[in-house]
């Protein structure tokens, strides 16, 4: 398995940027599963990643399928008392570095509670806020 994939497995659930930021490329590109937009560069996806680590409880990663420079790796966890299930759709660059981020997840009651909290998280929290304009 690819050494950022390992990492990535690791770092994901704990909710912590700084570990998060050096397994991204400089301009990886996020796309949530909460809305139909893309998050750019490596500062506003750690960001992100950080609070949906810590907006997941009981988060484990069930089976990873890839090989070389893209991965899917299926993902359970509760969102407040919803479970949820879903899956990581990476892609890494020549570099090894995660240039592509994307969730899917579902159902759809899980997915829109994951949307509440994280809007509740980040609008309060004056360091995300900073990134909001990477938003494209």
């Amino acid at each position: 398995m690819h050494p950022t994939i390992t990492a990535i497995q690791d770092v994901v659930a704990k909710g912590d940027e700084t570990a998060i930021a050096p397994l991204l490329a400089d301009q990886v590109k996020f796309m949530p599963p909460t809305y139909f937009a893309t998050w750019t560069g490596r500062d506003a996806v750690a960001a992100v990643l950080g609070h949906v680590g810590n907006v997941f409880t009981d988060f484990k990663y069930r089976r990873i399928m890839g090989d070389g420079n893209d991965w899917a790796l299926e993902f359970e966890c509760k969102v407040g008392d919803l479970n949820a299930v879903g899956v990581d759709l990476i892609t890494l660059g020549e570099d090894g570095l995660i240039e592509t981020f994307e969730v899917a997840m579902r159902p759809y009651k899980s997915v829109g509670a994951l949307r509440d909290a994280m809007n509740k998280r980040v609008m309060a929290d004056p360091a995300f806020l900073k990134h909001k304009t990477a938003l494209s």
